[in-house]
């Protein structure tokens, strides 16, 4: 493809080349600023006659995800499927294995929320393993820890082996849980990031909800070998999806980017603005040392950080592991069938998360979050309300109604939004040169909150059912503040526009 030999803008000679010449054309260019070469870019479109806007939306809205990116997607979301069974694992399966095991509370409480240990462990090394050998290649190492994992609880004659498979699977967990939404987000178009990475919470959401069901049904053991398959699935299909061009692009094999980003377009697809914008960033990112942990806390990421940290913070402390981690107590406290509180938890989530998918791109990240707080705190009062009822004795035929539907809206509102959200804008928000420490960082705060959650939940039941809810719908209510007031709309923009908002000093030299 040619374009012409210069732009001039403002006096400025912005000099352009063929494509292939593109990384020879450095001198005049690397005088120009990045945002600024943008802005000409976009005066430049903007002067296009109306006739040639609507053959653009036209396309645009006829555009079909190519058989490639489908696949890809695919493959990277059957981690989030192993999450899911994962997190679900310890609900149907609490009341024989302390049976089996002669295990106590406090024990079980210990095999339930260990996972939360190894997933920030996981977490830890994710963004640096990730960076180091690509985002395909750390999903198989994920992969390895969870086969390890389920392979120790399905032949565990004591609680020891139970404590070290439920730390592997949650190594595994803790991995995927940064690299899989990561990966989608820097492969998609940014027309289809949000409702494609939103599959990874649909895919949490379905592993879950099977091994809810499965788990009913069959041995405690069987349950983890099931849980096997879908790692297999993953494993074994990775040799088939191309890694991510922006990371091939940030370590330096521009030919592979290229490559990648024409497979995951389509073979007759034009890659050409897109592969410059990537290269074009990921240059002037390189123009800076790779921060660690440390270096994140400078005023140029403090936004992104803020956004990052907070909505995991506030995912967390709203209650959601407590809730399906021990979902059958819940309803066994509250004096309803188990049983039926799990297949009514399965029937609204699954489709509740399935409609946050196809809303995702369409109504925006902020109305969803918003709208998911606002029902997720709802929920919580609602459950509230039900066990403090049961305690002063009132309404006796109402209250497990009621704690059934407060489960209910909470879970349909979390899967609406809050579930997935939260994932979507950690992927989208970092630069490249920071997003493995950042993201480590990050997912390392949501295991840790998810472990306190996940370990006091039975003694914060204990102390008091209506507290604990209170205390969850507090938190749901303060997430609504942080949503209006902070997190920013990263819907229809590329992921280099909203680092370069966001970060405002991070492709500055």
């Amino acid at each position: 493809m040619q374009m012409s030999s210069s732009v001039q803008s403002n006096n400025i000679h912005i000099p352009t080349c063929n494509f292939g010449q593109q990384r020879h054309c450095k001198s005049t260019e690397s005088s120009t600023p990045l945002l600024f070469r943008r802005n000409v870019e976009s005066q430049r479109h903007d002067s296009d006659d109306d006739e040639g806007n609507k053959q653009k939306q036209n396309a645009s809205s006829s555009y079909l995800p190519p058989p490639t990116l489908i696949l890809s997607t695919f493959v990277a979301v059957f981690g989030s499927y192993v999450f899911g069974t994962a997190i679900g694992y310890s609900s149907p399966t609490q009341s024989r294995i302390m049976i089996d095991l002669n295990l106590g509370v406090s024990q079980f409480s210990i095999f339930g929320s260990i996972l939360t240990i190894g997933a920030m462990i996981g977490a830890i090394v994710s963004g640096t393993i990730a960076d180091y050998v690509g985002r395909r290649l750390a999903m198989g190492f994920s992969q390895l820890f969870c086969i390890l994992g389920w392979l120790a609880i399905t032949s565990a004659k004591d609680a020891l082996w139970l404590y070290i498979g439920r730390l592997l699977v949650g190594c595994g967990i803790g991995l995927l849980s940064y690299v899989v939404p990561v990966y989608i987000a820097e492969i998609t178009p940014k027309n289809l990031r949000g409702g494609f990475t939103a599959v990874h919470q649909l895919m949490i959401c379905c592993g879950m909800s099977l091994t809810y069901l499965i788990g009913a049904f069959v041995n405690w053991r069987i349950l983890a070998v099931i849980g096997i398959v879908p790692c297999l699935v993953q494993l074994l299909s990775l040799p088939f999806i191309p890694d991510s061009p922006r990371w091939l692009a940030k370590v330096g094999r521009l030919k592979e980017s290229d490559s990648s980003l024409q497979r995951l377009r389509g073979k007759n697809a034009d890659i050409y603005k897109e592969a410059n914008e990537i290269r074009d960033y990921t240059e002037e990112l390189q123009q800076q040392t790779e921060a660690s942990i440390i270096g994140l806390f400078q005023l140029q990421y403090l936004k992104s950080l803020t956004v990052g940290l907070g909505l995991m913070i506030l995912q967390q402390f709203g209650g959601i592991n407590g809730i399906v981690f021990y979902a059958n107590s819940i309803f066994i406290s509250a004096g309803f069938s188990e049983s039926i509180g799990t297949i009514a938890m399965v029937a609204v989530k699954i489709p509740m998360t399935t409609l946050g998918v196809f809303l995702m791109d369409r109504s925006g990240r902020r109305p969803l979050l918003l709208l998911s707080a606002v029902g997720t705190c709802i929920g919580c009062f609602l459950a509230a309300l039900s066990f403090f009822l049961q305690d002063i004795h009132k309404w006796k035929e109402v209250s497990p109604i009621l704690a059934l539907v407060g489960v209910l809206v909470y879970v349909g509102s979390y899967s609406l939004g809050m579930g997935a959200i939260p994932w979507v804008i950690m992927s989208e928000i970092f630069p490249i040169n920071v997003k493995g420490s950042a993201g480590s960082l990050v997912t390392l705060v949501n295991w840790l909150c998810s472990w306190i959650i996940s370990y006091a939940f039975n003694f914060l039941m204990t102390w008091s059912s209506t507290g604990t809810f209170i205390g969850f719908a507090v938190t749901c209510g303060f997430t609504i503040l942080f949503v209006a007031k902070l997190v920013p709309e990263t819907k229809g923009r590329t992921l280099e526009e909203i680092q370069a908002s966001l970060n405002s000093n991070s492709t500055k030299r």
